[in-house]
């Protein structure tokens, strides 16, 4: 949730898959997400670059959409070993292999879309400039939240024992009898 307008900034962002060939019979491809472009244009599945049998395909691009309410989770992805942008992705279905979905520097959201596993969900290196972006929006808008301690409270729940009134119990002695005694004696 946005805290105020002010807190929001976008940048559309390309997205390069490249198609190697298959490993196996049943995958005559395989498709991996290896570059984000920061404020490219409009596109569909344009190629790019074509060697042998491996193509890049700048195959779609979307807004990355910074929020306020999100600087935690991006400072913990630019603190990351490699900062990282996330391509969410899902099997095509049109005439393309794959549909780009959605772009993220959040690991946190990134993370909700691993639970159904309908999607696949990429891992891109940040360019410098896009890290620098980033890094400028947390600095402007992050506010550590501060850590305020539970205190207990003064009932006392300590006074009443479990069982003791229970009309099912019939002396107090059977309070703490083992289950295993109670039937013998029933019996």
């Amino acid at each position: 949730m946005i805290r105020n307008p002010d807190q929001y900034q976008t940048m559309p962002l390309g997205v390069v898959l490249r198609r190697l060939p298959g490993v196996t019979r049943w995958a005559t491809h395989s498709w991996k997400a290896v570059a984000v472009l920061p404020g490219a244009g409009l596109a569909d599945w344009q190629e790019l670059r074509r060697e042998g049998e491996a193509v890049e395909y700048h195959a779609a691009t979307l807004p990355l959409d910074l929020h306020g309410a999100e600087t935690e989770a991006y400072l913990h992805g630019l603190s990351a070993e490699v900062p990282s942008i996330y391509v969410i992705m899902r099997d095509g279905e049109g005439d393309q292999p794959l549909d780009v979905l959605l772009v993220t520097a959040s690991p946190y959201e990134a993370q909700d879309y691993t639970d159904s596993g309908e999607e696949i969900v990429e891992k891109v290196p940040m360019p410098p400039g896009l890290m620098a972006w980033v890094q400028g929006f947390v600095s402007a808008f992050h506010e550590d939240e501060v850590f305020i301690k539970r205190k207990r409270d003064k009932k006392r729940i300590d006074l009443t024992q479990d069982g003791i009134g229970d009309p099912r119990i019939s002396s107090a002695a059977d309070i703490y009898a083992s289950p295993a005694r109670q039937r013998r004696r029933v019996h």
